[in-house]
């Protein structure tokens, strides 16, 4: 299986970077997405993508992951998309709702900062990465209003939710993206919605170092182990392991429109 990009892995969070490329290469990656999780550490973002080479394509998203939502600064619209400018940033986030490590009083300030998210992805044209635990209803809602105020692209990575904030993501024009979570052997619910996703709408990701897929579970995720979970998408949909690859692939390219060779 060769081609794969990984959509959502954290760089800086990576401790032996030259030997996560060297299992890429070999898990036969052609490229992978950094994504930001502090606006205060945007410029960490996009000093990753120095390590862009034609083989091992990297990219960047830069934003504020909700759980910091209440502690970075949350700058203006116009701020994020003069950041956005530069070439390798394609897309917006991680932002979104995450009311399981989110106590009561943040919620405010996870709130708007999705909306100003929003607002720059509307702008830019990149696509909003969408970060969204335990927090379906009001994810929904302020899809479907600020949806209301003109289309924008997005992503729901790592999807961990229930189908009715899938469908809404593909009502809307949006993207899904399966994790490891998707080889765990109590995700049933998750497994239940990869099977019925539009082809066209569907990506993989790793969410490293974090929730590392089976075989590999219980050791520090990296991006070269998306080739586990793209395996059981496709054993799930009853296609070939290539077939995924090729659809994935092409899917980041539409969706993140500056990765696009």
């Amino acid at each position: 299986m060769t081609g794969l990009i990984d959509s959502h892995c954290h760089l800086d969070r990576l401790d032996d970077l030259p030997a996560a490329f060297q299992t890429a290469r070999e898990s036969g990656l052609s490229g992978m997405i950094t994504i930001g999780t502090r606006w205060s550490e945007a410029s960490t973002q996009i000093s990753l993508t120095q390590h862009d080479t034609p083989e091992l394509r990297i990219w960047c998203a830069i934003g504020t992951h909700p759980d910091h939502a209440h502690e970075e600064r949350l700058p203006d619209v116009a701020e994020i998309v003069a950041r956005a400018e530069a070439p390798c940033v394609v897309g917006i986030g991680e932002s979104g709702l995450d009311y399981f490590h989110g106590t009561e009083d943040v919620k405010a300030a996870q709130q708007a900062s999705f909306r100003t998210h929003i607002s720059a992805a509307r702008e830019t044209g990149l696509p909003l990465v969408i970060h969204a635990r335990q927090a379906d209803e009001d994810v929904i809602a302020i899809l479907r209003d600020e949806h209301g105020k003109g289309a924008f692209p997005f992503l729901l990575h790592c999807f961990a939710s229930g189908p009715e904030l899938a469908e809404t993501a593909i009502e809307l024009g949006g993207y899904i993206s399966f994790s490891g979570l998707l080889t765990f052997p109590k995700c049933e619910e998750i497994r239940a919605v990869a099977r019925v996703v539009p082809e066209d709408r569907i990506l993989v990701e790793t969410d490293s170092p974090f929730l590392a897929p089976v075989p590999k579970r219980g050791r520090p995720n990296t991006p070269g182990y998306v080739a586990h979970t793209a395996a059981r998408l496709a054993q799930e949909r009853g296609v070939t392991p290539e077939r995924i690859a090729e659809l994935t692939t092409a899917n980041v390219h539409r969706l993140f429109t500056r990765t696009r060779p």
